[in-house]
């Protein structure tokens, strides 16, 4: 089993990519990267994940968006759930400008064997894609009283942000199970262009675990966003395909 984590450009041009493999008992970053364009983000992914390859596809961007205004149940959750941590979702409907891209990358995973798993049975083989908040995911997984600041403000302040995240992400996943084993040069970026790599490609590898972590334990340790009203206990995969999801660790 593979997971593949996409910090997806919402509306074309570069995406972050990350590809995860198990080593023993430990998983290990196998790819990572930022693709300029999705066609060769779809390349990588078939490269990865070919079609008789087991895999999790987690992708931070909105994939299924039913609603032609407004913001979709999930997204309204995550403002309920999370804002307390300043880590509610952007809105999305079939207005924004963005819906045809996300909503279009979502079709071609589909096409590609990739089935939306807003339910699953741990550590079922299969080809699996989901919706997920690198935020949220960072918030549970690192028991933040709030999200980290790295993608706005002044290069200074982002540069400190993603030096905090990239620590807790090295010293934390691999305690966590499954554990993550990370290794990361120990310059830091110093030009906003190479901080906005190390931001998407972290982020990317933040959606891959969470991909992992929700094969591993399933609804045990995860919330899933959406249906009409948020509960703990999961909906069914029909009334999250209805209105959306998103898979977030348990804090």
């Amino acid at each position: 089993m593979r997971f593949l984590g996409v910090d997806l450009a919402w509306q074309g041009g570069a995406s972050g990519y990350c590809c995860l493999q198990w080593q023993g008992q430990d998983l290990v970053v196998v790819a990572l990267d930022r693709a300029c364009d999705t066609q060769e983000l779809l390349a990588w992914i078939d490269r990865d994940a070919p079609s008789a390859q087991a895999a999790m596809v987690a992708v931070d961007a909105p994939l299924i968006i039913p609603n032609f205004r407004g913001m979709r149940s999930c997204d309204r959750q995550s403002h309920q759930v999370l804002g307390r941590y300043h880590a509610g979702c952007y809105p999305a409907n079939q207005q924004s400008p963005f819906a045809s891209h996300t909503t279009g990358f979502s079709q071609a995973l589909s096409q590609r064997g990739f089935h939306h798993a807003p339910t699953i049975r741990p550590q079922q083989s299969g080809r699996f894609q989901i919706e997920v908040f690198p935020h949220a995911t960072a918030i549970a997984l690192f028991q933040l009283d709030q999200i980290i600041k790295y993608k706005k403000g002044r290069l200074t302040e982002r540069r400190r942000g993603l030096a905090r995240l990239r620590e807790l992400m090295t010293t934390h996943l691999c305690h966590c199970e499954p554990p993550l084993r990370l290794q990361f040069p120990e310059a830091l970026p110093t030009t906003g262009r190479d901080l906005k790599v190390l931001e998407d490609q972290l982020d990317a590898i933040l959606c891959a675990y969470t991909g992992a972590s929700w094969w591993y334990w399933g609804s045990d340790r995860h919330w899933v966003l959406g249906s009409e009203s948020f509960s703990p206990a999961p909906a069914t995969t029909d009334a999250y395909l209805k209105t959306g999801y998103i898979v977030v660790p348990r804090r």
